[in-house]
């Protein structure tokens, strides 16, 4: 069982809503124990860094998967590529090889295994959050939004952003499209399209820092809007080379549920990891069970 320790952080936080032009006065942000990989203890501070969460309700945005050249050619090389070796999962819009579970078990994360779960987060977490307004980008379009000049192509690519309130961008070291499941390394940028925040949480200190601004200053232009980088030291560090796209699947699903989809809306919610720990082995056996469940209802469904 993951676990995140209790310990207090404290840092920036962001206006809420109701007081975008003035002070804020930071409220505790609410937590559930939705999450297992992470302990039911308090959250942190109020006064560490924070977004703010919409005070209206609407519908979760859709992706937009509008086929073009330009992204055919990024999600060969990235998001869905095939694999010469065996399909072993075909989930919605994310096909996993055997090598990718190979990956899952023990090595660095694949740009498949960071997509089926941003795609199982999607089908099976947001649904219940009808009011949510939050995008899981995949992490061919966050190369695409970070190596592609055109500007147009960009946003025919791209999910609409126009309701979204908060963005969850997976940041990869790689710097060469021409080359599939490039890079060395992954850390998590989640942009408060409501703040204009883009909070950024690197398991290897500052390795991406450079990354995670280009792609802060990319979606800026996209939001047309300004969005203030806040790179955060105190997010949990790993202690091998292997662990980072683990670290990133973790902490993503621990904000995306125990921070913005469990507080009520106007409510204050803290985006600091200060005095987290990570389990990336049970991550890990958390994700491959079910890769697993989900590949035996399937061969029940054929049978």
């Amino acid at each position: 069982m993951s676990t995140f320790d209790n310990e207090e952080a404290t840092g920036r936080s962001s206006s809420s809503p109701s007081s975008r032009k003035g002070s804020a006065s930071s409220a505790e942000a609410s937590t559930t124990s939705i999450i297992s990989l992470f302990s039911d203890g308090d959250e942190d501070d109020a006064n560490s860094s924070g977004t703010s969460l919409p005070s209206d309700k609407g519908s979760p945005v859709p992706l937009r998967r509008k086929r073009m050249p330009l992204r055919d050619r990024i999600v060969r090389h990235f998001g869905h590529s095939l694999s010469p070796e065996k399909p072993y999962l075909s989930y919605y819009d994310v096909l996993l090889t055997l090598e990718d579970v190979k990956s899952l078990k023990n090595d660095w994360l694949t740009d498949n295994n960071i997509a089926f779960w941003e795609e199982y987060l999607e089908r099976e977490t947001l649904p219940k959050f009808p009011q949510a307004r939050i995008v899981l980008l995949r992490p061919s379009m966050t190369f695409l939004l970070m190596k592609e000049p055109d500007q147009r192509a960009i946003r025919a690519a791209l999910p609409d952003f126009s309701k979204v309130t908060h963005i969850f961008m997976p940041i990869n070291d790689n710097r060469n499209v021409s080359v599939a499941e490039g890079g060395s390394h992954w850390s998590l940028l989640v942009v408060s399209a409501l703040d204009g925040k883009a909070f950024h949480y690197d398991s290897l200190g500052g390795a991406n820092y450079h990354e995670a601004k280009l792609a802060t200053t990319k979606m800026s232009h996209i939001l047309k809007r300004r969005l203030d980088f806040e790179n955060l030291r105190d997010a949990p560090q790993q202690e091998n080379g292997s662990d980072c796209g683990v670290f990133v699947c973790i902490i993503m699903r621990h904000l995306l549920v125990k921070r913005l989809l469990s507080a009520n809306a106007r409510e204050k919610v803290s985006m600091s990891m200060g005095g987290k720990m990570v389990d990336s082995n049970g991550g890990r056996k958390e994700m491959l069970a079910i890769i697993e469940n989900l590949r035996e209802e399937g061969e029940r469904r054929r049978s």
